[in-house]
């Protein structure tokens, strides 16, 4: 599976719900540039760049969403350098994301706009990654969406489904591949009694009783999955 795709279904996550309607986030300016820019699209994906930089410089109320973004999109062309055999470019890029996203979080530790869509994308990279580059970004997703959720602990149950379902899964699933078994075992409690609706709720059953569960497509079971795939 490749990067880029699983970069585009874990950062749909980060527009699904969970940040505060009221306010502005860098997201809204950009999504679709970005979105197309993961699925293939240079085009998009260099306005896409080129906004969140010009952010990055004279926005300081959105610079570190914009870094956010701008490290998955490095992360991004570091998937398709390694694609095309240039280990050392790749490297390169996938250091400077790491780097970058790591600085957001630094400037700003807990905005979900912020911690999401890095997380995200560090979660859909260290499932292709080799284990010694993919493992320390599972470990930095994982203290993501357990900060998030831990923020968000209070009104959890009033978000929508889809997004509490995705979050869950995320925590579920990258402690069952860390294999904490008592982790994985108490997120995928959560996410099986959301129900059917979750989307997840077939993959939260079979780890309950103790079979293998699949990841299959890109991974999210959200209503774009189907778009996307009908688009291809």
């Amino acid at each position: 599976m490749k990067l880029t795709k699983l970069v585009v279904s874990g950062l749909l996550l980060a527009v699904s719900g969970n940040l505060p309607a009221a306010e502005a986030h860098f997201d809204d300016q950009v999504r679709g540039d970005f979105f197309a820019g993961f699925a293939g699209d240079r085009q998009a994906l260099d306005r896409a760049m080129e906004s969140a930089e010009k952010a990055i410089a004279t926005e300081p109320k959105m610079a570190a969403e914009a870094m956010s973004w701008h490290g998955a999109g490095l992360l991004t062309l570091s998937g398709r350098d390694f694609a095309q055999g240039d280990l050392a470019g790749a490297v390169e890029l996938w250091e400077r994301a790491v780097a970058e996203m790591d600085e957001a979080g630094k400037r700003e530790p807990d905005n979900p706009a912020v911690l999401i869509p890095r997380a995200a994308a560090w979660f859909a990279a260290s499932r292709t990654a080799p284990p010694e580059m993919g493992q320390p970004l599972l470990e930095k997703a994982l203290a993501d969406y357990e900060h998030v959720y831990d923020m968000q602990k209070a009104y959890f149950d009033k978000l929508n489904i889809h997004m509490r379902s995705e979050l869950l899964f995320g925590l579920s699933d990258g402690w069952a591949r860390e294999g904490d078994t008592a982790k994985a075992r108490a997120w995928f409690e959560k996410l099986a009694a959301l129900g059917p609706e979750s989307g997840h709720h077939d993959q939260a059953l079979l780890y309950l009783s103790g079979e293998k569960y699949s990841v299959k497509g890109i991974g999210c079971a959200g209503c774009h999955t189907a778009r996307q795939q009908a688009s291809k």
